[in-house]
């Protein structure tokens, strides 16, 4: 069998996400809240009853000064890491051990070397437009004032705006994990010159669309090749006119979930400091399976190397805690709600557009998740949240809250594409990929030159630097809300 990363079996060898989840879900809770834990160990629906359980995770960290997060975190990751399992023709083991054996294979190593010129100044890809210096500035508080992006967020790109010489990030590698996806900064860090080590299948049209963009950039491209079978060219030196690599037997690129590893073994090969951006997405299941062998890995790697940088990209539709003025703003936003809004809320018996923040309290809890997403979707990224809140507190984090996006995997689902088409109506904005990804390419350059400690309170470090889109601040929860931006983008497409 091929080894890979998988859940754990029940008596009757069954490997199911769902019990997995909830189990994760109550033994994260246990400590903190064990009703709230109680309650997640008896939910017969986890599929459709999920939303509640994980809101509970945000609402149980925030007693006290809001240090019971961190045990959350602790006791969530733990889980994870005991539960799941690494499944060999020997055995079956967890992801610690997995790692620590010396790969079958290990992985040679392939370069694009760009041709381009690195930019000296950030610039930003909006609306048909490249805007840089004062516009790019008109445009971040136009944002801030939509309530589109936090004022933090604002202030960090203006910083970087101010220092351009931080987008040089020769002095590290970042690596790509998820190297082919829309909102990961891989394309803006060639752009600015620098090496990416990007890991993902080995996709031929994703190798050949990545290389060809590292190719014109001003960066260098190294990704990962498995085993080759005969005499070939050195993999290294094929393109470092900027050529694609065609000498190479095989599609570069590996499994994260059977090669965890030689990956592991791969990247601990390089001398400079690296970079641990997150940026992987998969459907159903194999979500949170990926994204506890990358947990697992980051762990392995930041061990043998500590110094060693994570970076992850947040979602929207998630639950947050969020600061007074967000809570402020969609209160008041609430109340000069039209009549037409009234009267549907009415007409609906109290199901559609309800308050996002009935009480005013800070800080607010602001519950974004789309039961479409679904609970693997869910706990995949509370995985990434949990790292990102426990290696704050001994080394360098980027976390930032990503704008909603126009990326294939949201607008492939028909209604989340609807809903998104009429967002704007209620004062939600969906961003473009290319405007999206430069803008938290930007953000995690800030986190990176300018690390700050973690503070007490972990939500605070999860708000700072947040471009949600204006759900954060928008009038209505944004579940009450969905369906009829859905009905207003299905009439207008």
């Amino acid at each position: 069998m091929t080894p890979s990363t998988d859940f754990p079996a029940d008596e009757s060898g069954r490997r199911s996400s769902n019990s997995f989840g909830r189990s994760v879900v109550a033994d994260a809770l246990r400590s903190a809240d064990p009703a709230a834990a109680a309650a997640a160990e008896r939910e017969s629906d986890w599929r459709r009853g999920y939303l509640r359980h994980f809101r509970a995770l945000v609402e149980a960290g925030l007693s006290g000064d809001g240090a019971e997060a961190y045990e959350i975190a602790e006791a969530g990751l733990a889980s994870v890491q005991a539960r799941m399992r690494f499944r060999r023709d020997d055995g079956e083991f967890t992801l610690a051990q997995a790692l620590m054996a010396a790969p079958d294979r290990p992985l040679e190593t392939v370069s694009v070397v760009g041709t381009g010129v690195a930019a000296k100044e950030l610039t930003l890809p909006f609306r048909g437009s490249i805007l840089s210096g004062d516009a790019l500035k008109r445009q971040l508080d136009a944002w801030v004032a939509a309530g589109s992006i936090e004022q933090s967020a604002a202030t960090a790109v203006h910083e970087v705006i101010a220092n351009p010489d931080w987008l040089d990030l020769s002095d590290q590698r970042l690596v790509a994990f998820g190297a082919g996806s829309e909102m990961g900064p891989l394309a803006s860090v060639l752009h600015w010159g620098g090496t990416v080590l990007a890991v993902d299948l080995p996709r031929p049209d994703m190798w050949e669309r990545t290389a060809a963009l590292a190719s014109k950039s001003a960066g260098r491209l190294l990704a990962p090749l498995g085993a080759t079978t005969g005499p070939v060219a050195d993999p290294v030196d094929a393109a470092d006119a900027g050529a694609i690599p065609q000498p190479v037997a095989g599609v570069p690129g590996a499994d994260l979930l059977s090669d965890l590893g030689a990956v592991a073994q791969w990247l601990l090969s390089f001398d400079e400091r690296l970079i641990l951006g997150n940026y992987v997405y998969a459907p159903g299941g194999t979500y949170p399976r990926l994204a506890a062998a990358l947990d697992a890995l980051s762990v392995h790697v930041r061990q043998q190397r500590p110094e060693t940088a994570l970076a992850f990209l947040a979602t929207p539709t998630d639950v947050y805690a969020v600061p007074a003025e967000a809570v402020a703003q969609g209160r008041e936003r609430y109340a000069a709600r039209s009549a037409r809004a009234r009267a549907g809320a009415a007409l609906s018996g109290g199901r559609l557009l309800r308050p996002n923040y009935p009480c005013d309290v800070a800080p607010g809890v602001n519950d974004s998740l789309v039961p479409q997403q679904g609970p693997n979707y869910a706990l995949a990224k509370r995985i990434h949240r949990w790292r990102a809140t426990v290696a704050r507190r001994d080394g360098t984090v980027s976390f930032s809250v990503a704008p909603p996006t126009r990326t294939r995997s949201v607008i492939s689902n028909r209604l989340l594409a609807a809903a998104y088409a009429g967002a704007h109506l209620f004062d939600v904005e969906i961003f473009e990929p290319a405007t999206a990804s430069r803008l938290m390419a930007a953000l995690m350059v800030h986190q990176i030159r300018r690390p700050r400690p973690a503070d007490t309170a972990a939500w605070k470090d999860e708000a700072a630097g947040a471009a949600h889109g204006g759900l954060w601040r928008a009038a209505y929860h944004p579940r009450t809300a969905l369906p009829l931006a859905a009905v207003r983008g299905l009439l207008r497409r």
